[in-house]
């Protein structure tokens, strides 16, 4: 590889890693239900404010044709604001030696293919565990779709199906739930034994169980270390968690002198935009830019409905050595 290739690499890079991630946005929105939406959409700026009118079902009453005249409550015509965060990132440094590529008589194709597919998978794996920290902390931050047995249970599906009955009538609209592999296992070896594969990138899995997609993947905020240790499942709305990345990625490459030999380093910038349903990013205490940890607060997570059955979902939390 000549060092003039390096801005053509560097461009060849970029397409790759947008086409690769691309692919795989596809393939997981499929096989989640829909519950978890990486989009290509994006936005300006360090919040996205979305407005919509509040429910106005209360306002319904029953009316007595033969009771004297009284004043009747007014409901308010009102809106709501949902706001989604934007998240940055990094990759690398990467190094490698030019003259590596010549020695192997390699071609800067084969290592375009090794970064730029390793580099969406990291992106991809970075917008979905953000995703779930977020829906860890913003539903179990409101007891009313929290179904904690951990203290004396650990996790079956029968606990998973009573933290169901917390939607009530609207049950059916949960169609995906999201678990770590022990708490995957766990269950099947509970002879829950249908479990078709419908999708595999990197540590996250996808598969069939009576009926409705499980995402099996080992995120962190999927488990909590604690007396008792605790496992956390989320059973999932539709579009209970959007990731809005318009493929904003900003790689450089520079090749330098001063060591034995010529040395190259990759590095890469990306941001996404992150928002739950029912909820809204508190711009006032969680700020701009987050980190992991103020992602992961419930309190940085403002429910914004008032019916409970208009949020992200519900979760499980049991003891994970039951």
């Amino acid at each position: 590889m000549a060092l003039v290739d390096m801005k053509v690499f560097n461009q060849y890079l970029m397409e790759a890693t947008a086409e690769t991630l691309g692919q795989q946005v596809e393939k997981f929105n499929a096989a989640s239900n829909g519950s978890i939406v990486l989009t290509s959409m994006n936005f300006e700026g360090d919040f996205f404010q979305r407005s919509f009118y509040s429910a106005l079902h209360s306002a319904q009453r029953r009316v007595d044709r033969y009771a004297a005249q009284s004043s009747a409550s007014a409901t308010a015509l009102a809106q709501i604001q949902e706001n989604s965060v934007k998240v940055a990132g990094g990759f690398g440094p990467i190094s490698f030696e030019p003259a590596q590529m010549t020695w192997l008589q390699k071609n800067e194709a084969e290592a375009i293919a090794v970064i730029s597919g390793q580099l969406a998978e990291a992106i991809l794996a970075d917008q979905l565990n953000s995703g779930i920290a977020a829906a860890v902390a913003a539903i179990s931050n409101a007891a009313g779709v929290t179904n904690d047995v951990s203290a004396s249970a650990g996790l079956s599906y029968s606990a998973i199906n009573n933290t169901h009955a917390l939607f009530g009538d609207s049950s059916m609209s949960l169609v995906s739930q999201v678990m770590n592999g022990a708490a995957y296992h766990g269950l099947v070896g509970s002879n829950l034994t249908n479990t078709p594969q419908l999708f595999q990138a990197q540590n996250v899995l996808i598969v069939d169980i009576l009926g409705k997609p499980v995402v099996v993947t080992d995120a962190p905020a999927l488990s909590e270390a604690g007396t008792p240790n605790k496992t956390k499942v989320l059973s999932l709305a539709s579009g209970a968690v959007t990731v809005m990345d318009g493929s904003d990625v900003v790689t450089n490459i520079e090749t330098s002198n001063g060591q034995t030999r010529i040395e190259t380093t990759m590095q890469a910038d990306y941001s996404f935009g992150l928002g739950l349903k029912g909820y809204a990013w508190d711009t006032a205490n969680g700020g701009k830019s987050p980190t992991d940890a103020e992602i992961a607060t419930g309190s940085n997570w403002d429910q914004v409905v008032t019916n409970i059955k208009h949020t992200a979902g519900v979760i499980t939390i049991a003891d994970a050595d039951q």
